[in-house]
């Protein structure tokens, strides 16, 4: 971690979290950490967040914890449920800031001081950077074109009103932070991310963008499958349909008219666009996203996206 002569400024502590599950790359996730350029006034300390029963990221962390030039912690648990790593990192960060970014993912040099920076010159409680997807030259050509995973925030009418945990910072201060916890129920099928940063936007919380604070994200083999795009959408759309349902913004049925509207538009959409095959599945899969909020509208139990895997098999996605 390189360290800045700058002039003289308050200590800034920053906690930089990262939950896992039975998942090697996390041994370059950290490695990326490693190489951070910090201004002098900005402290960081690393938390690893260990969802798995077995404990599995313990020897990994505790090998690499003395090449490291940052205080690192290890915390079990054992749950196989993200909220819980999520809240884990939260109720074991002191710092003035606290940092999420995933386990299969590197940061850029500047990542956190681009958004420590941007946190700074807009006062924001919570500021995201992108995700930058990384495919390899086996993904489908569609796909790559397409750029289907990599991950920005959505602007409505000026505002960003939902985040995600895959790169962003949390001011620890602010009232819209502090006590808010990742929703428990959700910790197996995904969305936790989503309600969180939206019920912190409803709340008054108001959530910044910082471009430069780029993370980046190997798209790997399961996941450059059509298949697990459709799953990943569909479940997107249920959260916004919960979201929706549980905000009592109109009447349910009008709702669910609009989002079965949108649907038939993008799926007509994509059936134009059958010769273009990465426009017809961005259009496709805007389609599922929308049946998958109708299910949400319905109170239909959100698909289940994270979990325990048989010994041998794929970790879910932290």
């Amino acid at each position: 971690m390189t360290q800045h002569n700058s002039s003289p400024l308050s200590m800034i502590r920053v906690d930089v979290c990262v939950c896992t599950y039975r998942r090697p790359y996390l041994a370059e996730t950290l490695r990326s950490l490693a190489a951070l350029e910090l201004p002098a006034h900005v402290q960081a300390r690393i938390i690893v967040a260990d969802n798995d029963a077995a404990a599995s990221a313990r020897e990994l962390v505790a090998s690499i914890a003395p090449s490291l030039p940052f205080e690192l912690v290890y915390i079990h648990c054992p749950a196989s449920n993200i909220s819980l790593a999520r809240n884990a990192c939260l109720d074991a960060a002191g710092g003035d800031f606290l940092a999420f970014v995933d386990d299969d993912s590197t940061v850029t040099a500047r990542w956190l001081a681009a958004l420590i920076e941007t946190a700074g010159t807009t006062g924001a409680d919570a500021v995201l950077g992108p995700v930058q997807s990384v495919y390899a030259a086996t993904a489908p050509g569609w796909m790559r074109r397409g750029d289907f995973h990599s991950t920005s925030p959505v602007w409505v009418d000026g505002q960003i009103r939902t985040g995600y945990s895959g790169n962003v910072l949390l001011r620890r201060a602010s009232p819209y932070v502090e006590g808010r916890r990742f929703n428990l129920s959700l910790g197996k099928t995904g969305g936790e991310d989503t309600e969180y940063f939206s019920q912190l936007h409803t709340a008054g919380g108001r959530i910044a963008y910082a471009e430069d604070a780029l993370v980046l994200e190997p798209v790997t083999e399961d996941r450059a499958q059509l298949q697990w795009l459709v799953k990943r959408r569909f479940r997107s759309g249920q959260t916004h349909g919960r979201l929706l349902a549980s905000q009592q913004t109109g009447r349910r049925s009008v709702q669910i008219g609009l989002a079965a509207a949108k649907a038939a538009y993008c799926f007509a959409g994509a059936g134009a666009l059958v010769a273009v095959p990465h426009k017809r599945n961005r259009q496709a899969l805007r389609g599922i996203m929308h049946a998958g909020a109708i299910s949400g509208l319905l109170g239909v139990r959100e698909i289940r996206l994270y979990g325990d895997e048989p010994a041998g098999g794929r970790p879910h996605a932290a």
